[in-house]
């Protein structure tokens, strides 16, 4: 089998090749690392390739094959790892150039978990800084394979680029905001932000504790299933790991939704959206609908204001994450994170208090819906999408001017424009999480007609993940 037709393959694909003889291990994993000395030069989504390493375990799992032993669907497939996840054998850089160095003494949980079940890890992938918005001034930052001028997606940008451009079959990004979401939403992949606490967080370089998820960033839902199958459930070295059983989540692929309850709140799908998008939407919709769904028109509170908190939110744990090098290594840190830093230092008790309980008030009302349908547009920034001043807004590869903070989130969830009091920008999705709503799928809703992805999303019932399968 050619090394061409392998790239673009599904993991449940390349995993049924594999455990039939048809392809090696270390064929598909020889290709790829083949395939991202071609092209990583070019999109720059690795941090570090770990060619020797994953060709012995690839060579590994042929023989474990050849001896009738197959540890499941990711066994000998190639995967990536966000460069925050803890690896004994490698640098853990978390974008940052503090810890550039930085070689743990021991794996992150969901790490050990990959290669138990199989997987070859190819290398660590690169992210912005911290896992914040930006990648460090003296960091290469990955291009976006559909259109190199166009925004990749923060903070899991590797992940998004090498799934994408067939350097990887699956990768680990982590969300605390968007960073799974709005990365799948612009290279074209299905990512599920799982329930806060599905996944252990233990050996995750952490930007807000209580805010951090990790979870897989695939080219197909089934794929995202088997992934979010391997590394969920319960750890003994994270108290905050959720106990529940974790299901098979390939065994509900294809399952019938009918009676899943979803919720349409047209304010959030349809006003100031690009028409394009907009048209998907209503598609998908329709096709939800003719497969059983109930589409309920739902009307969630106003977002607004806990939009605008949710930075200062978040900057209070990330300055309580690097208490150990700032300020004390302050030069080293790029202008982004630093003032995220210093804004959380400089947030008092009281403010904390007052987003906890718009938190709580925000999630009341969205209990009853097992569902609820988002946009998310990487194209569009909200105005006329054919005007000079929108395609020269778009076209900004790191951020658009307006938005220092979130690298016009608001704007690639074709969204209007909300302001915290410091000036920067943040989305709709941000109000969701923050408010604890759980699992999220982020999957391509078709191209737009300047040939980059559109996306839209669904988010889910605590603990429902399980339902992300059927996507």
């Amino acid at each position: 089998m050619s090394a061409d037709s392998l790239h673009y393959k599904s993991i449940t694909e390349i995993s049924g090749l594999i455990r039939r003889g048809e392809a090696k291990p270390s064929e598909i994993t020889e290709a790829t690392l083949g395939r991202i000395a071609k092209l990583d030069g070019q999109f720059h989504g690795y941090a570090h390739v770990l060619a020797e390493r994953a060709m012995a375990q690839a060579k590994q799992r042929d023989a474990e094959i050849a001896e009738g032993i197959w540890r499941g669907p990711l066994h000998g497939v190639p995967i990536g790892l966000k460069d925050l996840c803890y690896t004994s054998f490698a640098p853990t850089a978390g974008g940052t150039t503090i810890h550039a160095k930085f070689v743990p003494s021991f794996n992150a949980t969901i790490v050990d978990r990959l290669e138990l079940a199989g997987a070859v890890t190819l290398g660590k992938l690169k992210m912005t800084e911290g896992a914040y918005t930006s990648h460090h001034p003296a960091v290469q930052t990955p291009l976006n394979p559909w259109n190199v001028n166009y925004w990749v997606g923060s903070s899991s940008s590797g992940s998004g680029v090498a799934t994408s451009a067939g350097l990887c079959y699956g990768s680990i990004g982590s969300d605390t905001g968007g960073s799974i979401r709005f990365p799948s939403a612009t290279c074209g992949l299905t990512g599920i932000k799982p329930t806060w606490g599905r996944v252990s967080r233990h050996g995750i370089f952490p930007l807000a504790d209580s805010l951090d998820h990790v979870g897989p960033m695939c080219r197909s839902a089934a794929d995202a299933g088997a992934m979010l199958g391997v590394i969920a459930g319960a750890d003994a070295n994270d108290p905050t790991a959720l106990r529940a059983p974790v299901p098979n989540y390939l065994a509900g692929v294809g399952e019938s939704i009918r009676g899943l309850r979803i919720g349409v709140d047209r304010r959030y799908t349809q006003e100031g959206i690009d028409r394009q998008v907009v048209a998907a939407l209503v598609q998908a919709e329709r096709t939800l609908a003719d497969l059983g769904a109930e589409i309920r028109e739902v009307h969630f509170p106003p977002y607004q204001k806990l939009v605008s908190q949710w930075i200062a939110m978040c900057s209070v744990e990330t300055a309580e994450a690097h208490l150990d090098t700032y300020p004390s290594r302050k030069s080293e840190y790029g202008p982004d994170l630093a003032q995220l830093i210093e804004q959380g230092r400089a947030t008092s008790g009281v403010d904390i208090a007052a987003i906890h309980h718009e938190r709580l008030k925000f999630r009341q009302p969205l209990r009853d819906v097992r569902g609820y349908r988002s946009p998310v547009d990487p194209d569009d920034a909200g105005a006329d999408p054919d005007s000079d001043e929108d395609e020269r807004v778009r076209r900004r590869p790191q951020r658009p001017p307006e938005h220092p903070a979130l690298h016009g989130g608001v704007r690639l969830l074709g969204q209007p424009d909300h302001h915290a009091a410091d000036g920067h920008g943040v989305g709709p999705d941000a109000a969701q999480h923050a408010a604890g709503r759980p699992a999220s799928v982020r999957r391509p809703a078709g191209p737009h007609r300047r040939g980059i992805p559109v996306g839209d999303g669904l988010a889910y019932a605590a603990a429902a993940d399980r339902i992300a399968r059927r996507r």
